[in-house]
């Protein structure tokens, strides 16, 4: 009798533990699935906030994010080399001592290794910062411009002389010689400037400043500068260096774009206006300038794959599109909502939206891509 009475409060309390066990694990999982999904909404809130900070520090963050994925991965493979010996033999120490003999017809390749391995590459991407340049023997201020000139972003001359204060062309072996990153000026900001006013006083066209990806701004929506800060001025001139006139730099678009629908699939201009901005190195399209609301069309039929408003990453209230054949385009700063959806498809010259300033833009213009497989072209290439 005492035993059933033990076996029925053994079998009591268990059924008591496990019951707790199940309210503690129905607990624990409603817990943790609240604050997960809480988590995931403050992030949410606060993503804009992140990108505008990432945008307003883009370039500045480059240098620190390689030297930390780096010193990342360095630790990793240190960290997995003795597993892998261990488990693959062919990666250790005793592996290396295996002998390989060579037949009496085969060179050592090892010998034959491209010599140009440890040549410094120019990157195809513009550079953030100002370089030094040691003057060499045979160098003129030509040569050195062409030496660190890029595809779609040609180093002047003057804008070499303009950075080292030079009043000719001669240089001497040894010279220290700074480099800018991109044909123009390099002011330091004072106060009172804003990107409109320095735009005016070298003559150049205030959303280059805004495109150039190095520079800051306190207020990336309202391109606030501040005081002492360096600003890169693409295509910018000295005052005392521009001419007395100005020629026409301006292309005018005269095309009436809906009825010019093209043959055989085709690109058309998908807007009139002015090209203020010509794809370079650091912009990625052209920019169309004109009245704020009018009519954009698409530059050939296709499915649309984004159309949002908000900051997009600059491209404000914008429409992607894929045009097939591994084509596709972007409208970008239009005045608001577009005027189709995700997923909607679309004829060549149907309207998708009208021009606006939206994003990170300076005035009203329409910035057009194209992109072959992910990667941007110049779009006067396709266009007629």
């Amino acid at each position: 009798m005492t035993r059933l009475v033990k076996l029925d409060r053994a079998k009591h309390i268990f059924t008591i533990f496990s019951t707790d066990v199940a309210a503690f694990g129905k607990f624990l999982f409603f817990y943790t699935k609240k604050h997960v999904q809480t988590g995931f909404q403050e992030f949410e809130k606060q993503k804009n906030t992140l990108v505008k900070l990432f945008m307003m520090r883009r370039g500045r963050y480059n240098r620190p994010f390689l030297h930390i994925a780096t010193v990342g991965l360095l630790t990793v493979g240190i960290m997995i080399a003795p597993v892998l010996a261990d488990t693959y033999p062919i990666f250790s120490s005793s592996a290396q001592q295996i002998q390989r003999i060579p037949s009496p017809d085969t060179k050592d390749q090892s010998l034959e290794a491209d010599q140009n391995v440890f040549n410094t590459q120019i990157s195809d991407k513009p550079r953030s910062d100002i370089v030094t340049y040691t003057v060499e023997r045979g160098d003129t201020l030509s040569t050195i411009a062409q030496k660190f000139s890029q595809q779609n972003n040609t180093i002047s001359v003057d804008a070499i002389k303009w950075l080292n204060d030079m009043t000719d062309d001669s240089v001497t072996v040894g010279d220290q010689i700074k480099i800018p990153p991109v044909s123009g000026v390099v002011v330091k900001v004072q106060s009172g400037d804003s990107i409109y006013s320095i735009a005016k006083k070298y003559n150049t066209n205030p959303q280059k400043i805004a495109d150039w990806p190095f520079n800051d701004f306190a207020n990336p929506e309202t391109f606030t500068l501040v005081e002492g800060q360096q600003l890169i001025v693409p295509d910018g001139v000295p005052p005392v260096d521009q001419p007395s006139y100005q020629a026409p730099a301006l292309q005018y678009i005269a095309t009436n774009v809906p009825s010019q629908i093209a043959s055989g699939g085709n690109f058309i201009w998908p807007i009139q206006g002015l090209i203020t901005q010509y794809f370079t190195i650091y912009h990625t399209g052209l920019d169309i300038a004109g009245p704020v609301g009018t009519p954009i069309y698409a530059s050939r039929a296709g499915v649309i794959e984004e159309a949002s408003c908000g900051w997009n990453y600059g491209y404000g209230c914008h429409v992607l599109m894929n045009n097939g054949g591994g084509f596709s385009t972007m409208y970008a700063h239009m005045v608001t909502a577009p005027s189709v959806s995700v997923g909607q498809s679309v004829s060549q010259g149907e309207l998708i939206g009208y021009r606006g300033s939206t994003g990170n833009s300076t005035g009203p213009h329409t910035h057009f891509e194209i992109r072959v497989n992910d990667h941007v072209v110049n779009p006067l290439s396709y266009l007629p």
